[in-house]
């Protein structure tokens, strides 16, 4: 993997662990939701994470982490920056606490397996 490509992972992976690190105290969507603030720096993240996986990492890269699924990722930015139908919180609730953890798992395995 080319060095471009590694320091998108990176950059994705820190957006992971301001996510983890914000919602680090939250056991419920009500909890996770009643933050304003904590709230919109999630889902500014969410957004750099997706907007990262699509422009910014190159094809042979997603190609070559086939456990990750880009094209959630950059959907639910789509659903994030236009606001289909709006925001489902329980989705981007469920995103936090169940798949960032995993993709940073992913992440963090890969880029061990490539240095």
């Amino acid at each position: 993997m080319n060095s471009k490509d590694m320091a998108v992972l990176k950059k994705i992976l820190h957006h992971i662990e301001s996510i983890i690190r914000y919602c680090s105290d939250c056991r419920s969507l009500e909890s996770f939701s009643s933050d304003t603030m904590r709230l919109e720096a999630t889902v500014f993240n969410l957004m750099q994470i997706g907007e990262l996986a699509k422009v910014s990492l190159s094809d042979e890269a997603k190609a070559q982490i086939r456990t990750i699924p880009w094209q959630q990722i950059y959907g639910m930015r789509n659903r994030i920056v236009h606001g289909y139908s709006g925001v489902n919180m329980q989705i981007v609730w469920d995103t936090v606490s169940e798949d960032i953890p995993s993709l940073r798992k992913e992440l963090e395995l890969f880029m061990e397996s490539n240095t």
